[in-house]
């Protein structure tokens, strides 16, 4: 069931997103709680080991330049160089964007894919490549085909320590203006769909929504009801042949153990972290997303994105990054510090990239009408090209991995595609990339269909 919540606001294509509450039956039409199961005995068997690993994603939602982030092009034309100048990191050969200094410091702590490619333009057809290792949908036909491969894994994986959400999304899951849109786990069922915080971290009292017992209800009250519960799905159970009453049972499992339990609210409390922390991340909703996704994986989930918006920059590009770029080099260079600090960093892989990225050459401002009519020079959508930063998680610090011709609009060495990143990352994981699920029709589908582990990494 849906329930239409109003407009939201529009994306370059013209098209307005509605947002929608749904209300869906967990595990209805899923893959089923004993193929989840069986899969991941598989995947414990394939890989030879069950790693305690988790993964933080920056999800740079809109598109980020290349140019004006990890990969600068000095020597190229000035339409094409963009507006900064490159400044050199502590690794040679690694130069970042003038905007990025604490990066630059911290090079060796992680690694840069700058060949990265699926070689679409579109919003959602990107967003889909890189969130689920397919193509097939696009803006005329947005709704997602295929699990987002977070949710594959922590589906697997379960999350790191009993009592926590395995898969969360700060502040909410959303690509491209959807919700949970290619974040969303499709045919595996709703129930591996992120655990969504809502609100802003950075305001004062933020407190997640469904953390806590409803009005009236205490805890002996909770119990009987369970129980009572539990008595009448007995018969229901021994007849039901699709296993949706069995996934509707994990569900449950997890909605209660986060009730009931303290782990997960602890977590959620960022109050409770030290005023010198949260400053060095940044007193803003970005900073503080961050810092509380830190706080989550420390505490045992598995996977937890960060909803990063506003990077479709075809118009007032400079203005944009120069309010961006600052906050995204203040919140990796203090995620990889505290990481390092608290001793994770072997523990815990972090992601940063978008769906895509803008063009190498900058246009005219004008997006079809006179130069500047729409404000000063922007870049627009490019996938041909696309940096992605990864470290942590046993991930090897220091390299550049591919590169890009003169102009920064192809790759020029070592060719990289979406399948190959998410191999790595389940390589990170633990969770064996092979590893099949049935979709809607039954029809048995690999987790990821195409590449393999970007062996200079791991």
């Amino acid at each position: 069931m849906r329930i239409f919540g109003g407009k939201s606001g529009s994306y370059c294509d013209g098209v307005r997103r509605r947002d929608f509450l749904q209300i869906g039956m967990a595990g209805l039409g899923t893959a089923g709680l004993g193929s989840i199961l069986r899969a991941r005995d598989a995947s414990a068997a394939s890989t030879g080991t069950s790693r305690q690993t988790s993964v933080i994603l920056l999800w740079l939602d809109g598109g980020p330049s290349h140019h004006d982030t990890y990969d600068p092009k000095p020597e190229a034309p000035r339409e094409y160089a963009g507006i900064w100048q490159p400044i050199q990191s502590c690794v040679p050969g690694m130069d970042f964007c003038e905007l990025f200094p604490l990066q630059a410091q911290r090079a060796d702590k992680f690694s840069l894919i700058r060949s990265l490619h699926h070689r679409t333009g579109d919003h959602f057809t990107g967003g889909h490549w890189m969130l689920t290792g397919r193509g097939g949908v696009s803006g005329a036909m947005t709704a997602g085909k295929y699990p987002f491969f977070g949710s594959i894994a922590t589906s697997v994986t379960g999350p790191r320590a009993a009592g926590m959400p395995p898969l969360v999304s700060i502040p909410h899951a959303m690509s491209i203006g959807l919700r949970p849109g290619y974040f969303g786990a499709n045919y595996l069922g709703n129930q591996y769909d992120p655990f969504q915080t809502n609100g802003d971290p950075n305001r004062p009292n933020f407190a997640v929504d469904n953390l806590a017992l409803p009005a009236n209800m205490t805890l002996s009250r909770l119990e009987d009801r369970r129980g009572l519960r539990a008595a009448f799905d007995t018969l229901r159970k021994q007849v039901d042949q699709s296993g949706t009453l069995e996934a509707m049972d994990r569900f449950d499992q997890m909605a209660y153990e986060l009730v009931t339990g303290d782990r997960a609210r602890k977590a959620f409390n960022i109050d409770a972290e030290e005023a010198a922390v949260r400053d060095k991340y940044g007193r803003h909703t970005w900073g503080q997303c961050a810092l509380l996704a830190r706080r989550l994986v420390e505490a045992g989930t598995t996977f937890v994105t960060c909803h990063l918006g506003g990077w479709d920059t075809h118009w007032d590009h400079q203005k944009r990054m120069e309010e961006y770029l600052p906050r995204v080099d203040q919140i990796v260079s203090s995620l990889f510090d505290d990481l390092s600090e608290r001793g994770l960093l072997d523990q815990v892989m972090v992601l940063v990239m978008g769906e895509f990225s803008r063009t190498p050459k900058m246009n005219n401002g004008g997006n079809g009408g006179p130069p500047l009519s729409q404000g000063t020079p922007g870049r627009d959508h490019w996938g041909g090209a696309i940096s992605v930063l990864v470290g942590g998680g046993g991930i090897r610090g220091g390299q550049v991995i591919g590169s890009t011709d003169r102009l920064g609009e192809f790759p020029q060495s070592r060719p990289l595609l979406p399948g190959d990143l998410h191999h790595t990352i389940f390589q990170v994981l633990g969770v064996n990339p092979e590893i099949h699920f049935e979709d809607h029709t039954g029809r048995p589908v690999i987790a990821i269909d195409h590449g393999r582990v970007i062996s200079e990494l791991v």
